[in-house]
Protein backbone atom coordinates (compact mmCIF):
# COMPACT_ATOMS: atom_id res chain seq x y z
CA UNK A 1 0.00 0.00 0.00
CA UNK A 2 1.49 3.56 -0.84
CA UNK A 3 1.35 6.17 1.56
CA UNK A 4 -1.25 8.99 1.19
CA UNK A 5 -0.53 12.63 1.75
CA UNK A 6 -3.63 15.40 1.57
CA UNK A 7 -2.75 16.65 -2.05
CA UNK A 8 -3.15 13.18 -2.98
CA UNK A 9 -6.49 12.47 -0.80
CA UNK A 10 -8.39 15.84 -2.19
CA UNK A 11 -7.13 15.02 -5.53
CA UNK A 12 -8.64 11.45 -5.76
CA UNK A 13 -11.59 12.91 -4.57
CA UNK A 14 -11.43 15.26 -7.43
CA UNK A 15 -11.66 12.41 -9.52
CA UNK A 16 -14.45 10.48 -7.99
CA UNK A 17 -18.41 10.80 -8.46
CA UNK A 18 -19.27 7.97 -5.69
CA UNK A 19 -17.67 7.75 -3.07
CA UNK A 20 -18.31 4.88 0.49
CA UNK A 21 -16.83 5.30 3.48
CA UNK A 22 -16.55 2.00 5.74
CA UNK A 23 -15.57 1.24 8.88
CA UNK A 24 -16.01 -1.67 11.26
CA UNK A 25 -18.27 -4.39 12.19
CA UNK A 26 -19.87 -3.28 15.89
CA UNK A 27 -18.78 0.13 15.18
CA UNK A 28 -17.51 2.48 18.53
CA UNK A 29 -17.13 6.11 19.01
CA UNK A 30 -13.53 6.15 16.84
CA UNK A 31 -15.20 3.78 14.34
CA UNK A 32 -18.27 6.29 13.98
CA UNK A 33 -16.65 9.49 14.80
CA UNK A 34 -13.70 8.98 12.13
CA UNK A 35 -16.40 7.84 9.81
CA UNK A 36 -18.13 11.15 9.98
CA UNK A 37 -15.91 13.03 10.85
CA UNK A 38 -14.03 12.63 7.37
CA UNK A 39 -17.71 12.88 5.72
CA UNK A 40 -18.18 16.19 7.24
CA UNK A 41 -14.85 17.50 5.90
CA UNK A 42 -15.58 15.70 2.26
CA UNK A 43 -19.29 17.67 2.24
CA UNK A 44 -17.74 21.30 2.85
CA UNK A 45 -15.18 20.62 -0.10
CA UNK A 46 -15.92 21.62 -3.39
CA UNK A 47 -15.86 18.34 -4.62
CA UNK A 48 -18.11 17.45 -7.57
CA UNK A 49 -19.86 14.14 -6.12
CA UNK A 50 -22.78 12.17 -6.87
CA UNK A 51 -22.66 10.66 -3.86
CA UNK A 52 -20.78 10.48 -0.23
CA UNK A 53 -22.43 7.44 1.82
CA UNK A 54 -21.27 6.17 5.48
CA UNK A 55 -21.41 2.76 5.67
CA UNK A 56 -21.13 0.16 8.65
CA UNK A 57 -22.09 -3.82 8.99
CA UNK A 58 -24.73 -3.33 11.21
CA UNK A 59 -26.02 -1.29 13.99
CA UNK A 60 -24.24 0.85 16.87
CA UNK A 61 -24.66 1.83 20.56
CA UNK A 62 -27.83 4.31 21.03
CA UNK A 63 -25.11 6.56 23.29
CA UNK A 64 -23.91 7.48 19.86
CA UNK A 65 -26.75 8.02 18.07
CA UNK A 66 -26.51 11.58 18.49
CA UNK A 67 -23.34 12.54 16.77
CA UNK A 68 -23.89 14.64 13.98
CA UNK A 69 -24.50 13.10 10.50
CA UNK A 70 -25.65 9.83 12.46
CA UNK A 71 -29.17 10.02 10.48
CA UNK A 72 -26.96 9.85 6.84
CA UNK A 73 -25.18 6.26 8.46
CA UNK A 74 -26.31 3.49 5.72
CA UNK A 75 -26.51 0.33 8.16
CA UNK A 76 -25.69 -2.61 5.68
CA UNK A 77 -27.65 -5.26 7.36
CA UNK A 78 -30.70 -3.45 7.55
CA UNK A 79 -29.82 -3.56 3.26
CA UNK A 80 -27.30 -5.88 2.34
CA UNK A 81 -28.59 -5.49 -1.57
CA UNK A 82 -28.49 -1.44 -1.43
CA UNK A 83 -24.97 -1.73 0.41
CA UNK A 84 -24.02 -4.04 -2.08
CA UNK A 85 -24.41 -1.64 -5.04
CA UNK A 86 -23.26 1.17 -3.27
CA UNK A 87 -20.04 -0.87 -3.26
CA UNK A 88 -20.14 -2.01 -6.76
CA UNK A 89 -20.86 1.53 -8.32
CA UNK A 90 -18.59 3.42 -6.35
CA UNK A 91 -15.01 4.84 -7.28
CA UNK A 92 -13.61 5.49 -4.16
CA UNK A 93 -13.84 3.41 -1.39
CA UNK A 94 -12.28 4.31 2.02
CA UNK A 95 -11.33 1.89 4.82
CA UNK A 96 -11.56 3.10 8.34
CA UNK A 97 -10.50 1.81 11.76
CA UNK A 98 -10.33 -1.57 10.90
CA UNK A 99 -7.29 -3.06 9.29
CA UNK A 100 -8.61 -6.71 7.69
CA UNK A 101 -11.65 -7.37 5.59
CA UNK A 102 -13.10 -9.65 7.54
CA UNK A 103 -13.82 -6.71 9.93
CA UNK A 104 -16.54 -5.77 7.86
CA UNK A 105 -18.58 -9.45 7.40
CA UNK A 106 -20.50 -9.56 4.20
CA UNK A 107 -19.07 -6.14 3.15
CA UNK A 108 -15.58 -7.84 2.61
CA UNK A 109 -15.93 -9.70 -0.57
CA UNK A 110 -17.85 -6.58 -2.14
CA UNK A 111 -14.88 -4.44 -1.28
CA UNK A 112 -12.32 -7.20 -1.82
CA UNK A 113 -13.79 -7.51 -5.38
CA UNK A 114 -14.31 -3.65 -5.96
CA UNK A 115 -12.65 -2.36 -8.91
CA UNK A 116 -12.56 1.50 -7.03
CA UNK A 117 -10.02 2.78 -5.45
CA UNK A 118 -8.89 2.01 -1.70
CA UNK A 119 -7.84 3.94 0.87
CA UNK A 120 -6.94 2.76 4.49
CA UNK A 121 -7.22 5.33 7.36
CA UNK A 122 -5.62 3.03 10.44
CA UNK A 123 -3.84 2.96 13.45
CA UNK A 124 -4.21 -0.85 14.34
CA UNK A 125 -0.69 -2.68 14.32
CA UNK A 126 -0.29 -5.11 11.19
CA UNK A 127 -2.63 -4.07 8.30
CA UNK A 128 -3.58 -6.50 5.89
CA UNK A 129 -2.76 -5.50 2.43
CA UNK A 130 -6.29 -4.37 1.38
CA UNK A 131 -6.02 -1.06 -0.24
CA UNK A 132 -3.67 1.03 -2.99
CA UNK A 133 -3.25 3.70 -0.24
CA UNK A 134 -2.76 4.13 3.90
CA UNK A 135 -2.61 6.64 6.16
CA UNK A 136 -1.56 4.09 9.17
CA UNK A 137 0.27 4.90 12.41
CA UNK A 138 0.19 2.66 15.42
CA UNK A 139 1.67 5.17 17.80
CA UNK A 140 -1.67 7.52 16.82
CA UNK A 141 -4.40 7.36 19.60
CA UNK A 142 -7.24 6.64 17.34
CA UNK A 143 -8.13 6.87 13.94
CA UNK A 144 -10.01 10.18 14.09
CA UNK A 145 -6.84 11.83 15.29
CA UNK A 146 -5.85 10.37 11.92
CA UNK A 147 -8.33 11.60 9.83
CA UNK A 148 -7.67 15.01 11.39
CA UNK A 149 -3.93 15.03 10.57
CA UNK A 150 -5.03 13.87 6.91
CA UNK A 151 -7.39 16.43 6.09
CA UNK A 152 -5.98 19.66 8.18
CA UNK A 153 -2.88 21.56 6.91
CA UNK A 154 -0.01 21.60 8.74
CA UNK A 155 -0.45 25.56 9.76
CA UNK A 156 -3.24 26.37 12.01
CA UNK A 157 -5.89 26.88 9.35
CA UNK A 158 -8.74 25.48 9.77
CA UNK A 159 -9.83 24.69 6.48
CA UNK A 160 -13.01 22.56 6.51
CA UNK A 161 -13.53 21.67 10.44
CA UNK A 162 -16.76 22.40 11.22
CA UNK A 163 -18.52 22.10 14.69
CA UNK A 164 -19.97 19.42 13.47
CA UNK A 165 -16.48 17.69 12.35
CA UNK A 166 -14.44 18.69 15.28
CA UNK A 167 -17.61 16.70 17.49
CA UNK A 168 -17.02 13.42 15.69
CA UNK A 169 -13.13 13.84 15.78
CA UNK A 170 -13.61 14.49 19.33
CA UNK A 171 -15.72 11.79 20.30
CA UNK A 172 -13.24 9.01 18.48
CA UNK A 173 -9.89 10.66 20.47
CA UNK A 174 -12.06 10.62 23.79
CA UNK A 175 -13.52 7.16 23.43
CA UNK A 176 -10.47 5.53 22.11
CA UNK A 177 -8.32 7.35 24.73
CA UNK A 178 -10.53 5.86 27.73
CA UNK A 179 -11.48 9.89 28.44
CA UNK A 180 -7.63 10.41 27.18
CA UNK A 181 -5.88 8.62 30.18
CA UNK A 182 -4.19 5.57 27.89
CA UNK A 183 -0.43 5.78 27.34
CA UNK A 184 -1.33 6.30 23.62
CA UNK A 185 -2.24 10.10 24.64
CA UNK A 186 0.52 11.97 23.35
CA UNK A 187 1.02 15.92 23.31
CA UNK A 188 0.03 16.30 19.85
CA UNK A 189 -3.56 14.24 20.89
CA UNK A 190 -3.82 17.58 23.21
CA UNK A 191 -2.55 19.81 20.47
CA UNK A 192 -5.68 18.65 18.06
CA UNK A 193 -8.46 18.82 20.70
CA UNK A 194 -7.28 22.45 21.59
CA UNK A 195 -7.70 22.89 17.55
CA UNK A 196 -11.22 21.27 18.36
CA UNK A 197 -12.33 23.33 20.93
CA UNK A 198 -11.69 26.58 18.74
CA UNK A 199 -14.65 25.66 16.61
CA UNK A 200 -16.50 26.83 20.04
CA UNK A 201 -17.27 23.21 20.33
CA UNK A 202 -18.81 22.31 23.91
CA UNK A 203 -17.01 19.07 24.98
CA UNK A 204 -18.65 18.62 27.90
CA UNK A 205 -21.75 17.85 25.86
CA UNK A 206 -20.14 15.13 25.04
CA UNK A 207 -18.97 13.53 27.50
CA UNK A 208 -22.62 13.64 28.93
CA UNK A 209 -23.97 11.86 25.63
CA UNK A 210 -21.34 9.18 26.10
CA UNK A 211 -20.22 9.05 29.76
CA UNK A 212 -24.18 10.34 31.49
CA UNK A 213 -26.37 8.58 29.36
CA UNK A 214 -26.89 5.38 31.01
CA UNK A 215 -30.16 3.32 31.32
CA UNK A 216 -31.55 1.91 34.49
CA UNK A 217 -30.77 -1.64 33.48
CA UNK A 218 -27.36 -0.74 31.82
CA UNK A 219 -26.44 0.48 35.83
CA UNK A 220 -28.28 -2.71 37.11
CA UNK A 221 -25.93 -4.83 34.97
CA UNK A 222 -22.77 -3.31 35.85
CA UNK A 223 -23.55 -3.43 39.84
CA UNK A 224 -24.11 -7.06 38.79
CA UNK A 225 -20.89 -7.77 36.47
CA UNK A 226 -19.15 -6.26 39.60
CA UNK A 227 -20.28 -7.96 42.14
CA UNK A 228 -20.91 -11.36 41.17
CA UNK A 229 -18.85 -11.93 37.54
CA UNK A 230 -15.57 -10.27 38.56
CA UNK A 231 -13.08 -12.95 39.01
CA UNK A 232 -9.63 -12.35 39.64
CA UNK A 233 -6.80 -15.31 39.05
CA UNK A 234 -5.11 -16.80 42.15
CA UNK A 235 -0.77 -15.82 42.10
CA UNK A 236 -0.87 -13.91 38.58
CA UNK A 237 -2.03 -9.88 37.81
CA UNK A 238 -5.20 -11.22 35.71
CA UNK A 239 -8.66 -10.76 36.09
CA UNK A 240 -11.77 -11.19 34.04
CA UNK A 241 -15.52 -10.95 33.05
CA UNK A 242 -17.58 -13.62 31.69
CA UNK A 243 -21.82 -12.88 30.87
CA UNK A 244 -24.08 -15.21 29.47
CA UNK A 245 -26.50 -14.16 26.71
CA UNK A 246 -29.33 -15.69 29.55
CA UNK A 247 -27.81 -13.27 32.47
CA UNK A 248 -27.53 -10.50 29.67
CA UNK A 249 -30.84 -10.53 28.36
CA UNK A 250 -32.58 -10.59 31.98
CA UNK A 251 -30.61 -7.14 32.45
CA UNK A 252 -32.19 -5.84 28.80
CA UNK A 253 -29.20 -5.67 27.41
CA UNK A 254 -28.30 -3.65 24.52
CA UNK A 255 -25.50 -3.09 22.13
CA UNK A 256 -22.96 -0.79 24.39
CA UNK A 257 -23.86 -1.75 27.82
CA UNK A 258 -20.83 -3.45 28.30
CA UNK A 259 -18.66 -0.75 26.72
CA UNK A 260 -15.88 0.08 29.43
CA UNK A 261 -16.83 -2.64 31.65
CA UNK A 262 -13.07 -4.67 31.07
CA UNK A 263 -11.48 -1.48 32.10
CA UNK A 264 -12.97 -1.45 36.18
CA UNK A 265 -10.91 -4.92 35.78
CA UNK A 266 -7.88 -3.09 36.01
CA UNK A 267 -8.54 -0.48 38.41
CA UNK A 268 -7.56 -3.35 41.27
CA UNK A 269 -4.63 -3.07 42.64
CA UNK A 270 -1.93 -4.78 41.18
CA UNK A 271 -4.10 -6.17 38.12
CA UNK A 272 -1.95 -6.00 34.60
CA UNK A 273 -4.46 -8.27 32.65
CA UNK A 274 -7.96 -8.19 32.34
CA UNK A 275 -10.48 -9.51 30.09
CA UNK A 276 -14.58 -9.58 29.44
CA UNK A 277 -16.78 -12.66 27.73
CA UNK A 278 -19.40 -11.70 26.39
CA UNK A 279 -21.90 -14.16 25.06
CA UNK A 280 -24.05 -14.12 21.57
CA UNK A 281 -27.11 -15.36 20.74
CA UNK A 282 -25.74 -17.68 18.44
CA UNK A 283 -23.71 -18.60 21.18
CA UNK A 284 -20.49 -17.27 20.18
CA UNK A 285 -18.33 -15.34 22.09
CA UNK A 286 -17.03 -12.03 21.63
CA UNK A 287 -14.18 -10.88 23.89
CA UNK A 288 -12.37 -7.61 24.96
CA UNK A 289 -8.92 -7.28 26.23
CA UNK A 290 -6.83 -4.52 28.60
CA UNK A 291 -3.30 -4.65 29.81
CA UNK A 292 -0.55 -2.48 31.34
CA UNK A 293 2.22 -1.69 30.70
CA UNK A 294 3.87 -3.43 27.88
CA UNK A 295 1.74 -6.54 28.15
CA UNK A 296 0.50 -7.51 24.60
CA UNK A 297 -2.65 -8.40 24.49
CA UNK A 298 -2.89 -7.81 20.89
CA UNK A 299 -0.24 -10.77 20.10
CA UNK A 300 -2.67 -13.03 22.58
CA UNK A 301 -5.48 -12.34 20.78
CA UNK A 302 -4.34 -13.16 17.63
CA UNK A 303 -2.82 -16.22 18.56
CA UNK A 304 -5.84 -17.56 21.01
CA UNK A 305 -8.94 -15.95 19.92
CA UNK A 306 -8.72 -15.09 15.95
CA UNK A 307 -8.60 -10.89 17.09
CA UNK A 308 -5.97 -8.27 17.23
CA UNK A 309 -6.31 -4.30 17.88
CA UNK A 310 -2.80 -2.54 20.09
CA UNK A 311 -0.63 -3.45 22.46
CA UNK A 312 -2.80 -2.33 25.57
CA UNK A 313 -6.43 -2.87 24.11
CA UNK A 314 -7.30 -5.88 21.54
CA UNK A 315 -10.58 -7.60 20.77
CA UNK A 316 -11.14 -10.83 20.03
CA UNK A 317 -13.91 -13.75 19.42
CA UNK A 318 -14.80 -17.74 20.19
CA UNK A 319 -16.73 -20.40 18.22
CA UNK A 320 -16.18 -22.63 22.01
CA UNK A 321 -18.43 -22.42 24.48
CA UNK A 322 -18.36 -19.61 26.97
CA UNK A 323 -16.87 -21.38 29.58
CA UNK A 324 -14.28 -22.91 26.65
CA UNK A 325 -13.11 -19.98 25.93
CA UNK A 326 -12.36 -18.87 29.66
CA UNK A 327 -10.58 -22.01 30.24
CA UNK A 328 -8.30 -21.35 27.21
CA UNK A 329 -7.83 -17.75 28.09
CA UNK A 330 -6.39 -18.85 31.79
CA UNK A 331 -4.78 -21.32 30.25
CA UNK A 332 -2.83 -19.26 27.60
CA UNK A 333 -2.60 -16.25 29.83
CA UNK A 334 0.45 -16.59 31.77
CA UNK A 335 2.03 -16.62 28.00
CA UNK A 336 1.82 -13.36 28.06
CA UNK A 337 2.86 -11.82 31.59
Amino acid sequence: MQAISRPLLIKLLKQSKRVVLISHSNPDGDALGSSLGLYHWIKEQSFSLKSCKVMVPNSFPGFLNKLPGCRQLFIAQDQPEKAKQSIQKADLIVLLDFNSLKRIDALGPWVAQSKAVKILIDHHQQPENCADYAFHNVQSCSTSELVFELTMPKSKTQVGLTRSMAACIYTGIMTDTGNFRFSSVRAKTHAIVARLLETGLEQHKIHEMVYDNYSFERMQLLGFGLHNKLKCLPDIPVAYFSFSHAELKSYHYSKGDLEGVVNYGLSIAGIKVCALFNEQEDRSVRISFRSKARIDVNRFARKYFQGGGHINAAGGKSMLSLNKSVERFIQHIHEIL
